[in-house]
């Protein structure tokens, strides 16, 4: 499968699907070379999923202020 920019593939919206996307980034970026290209794009794709998932996590559960 070729790789794409982690900044142009466009997230689910919800966090079990966030999740699953974790996971199988997570198995690509352990199948790639180390610092190719495919292993490079995951590690980026991962961040972006993980920011996300915080993102959706602080929404859930507001700080009390």
């Amino acid at each position: 499968m070729a790789h794409k920019r982690a900044d142009t593939i466009n997230l689910p919206g919800s966090r079990e699907e966030l999740l699953a996307l974790h996971r199988e980034t997570r198995r690509r970026r352990n199948a790639a070379p180390h610092g190719s290209p495919e292993h490079v794009a995951a590690i980026d794709l991962i961040g972006r999923i993980e920011v996300e998932i915080a993102r959706l996590e602080r929404a859930m559960d507001p700080p009390l202020g």
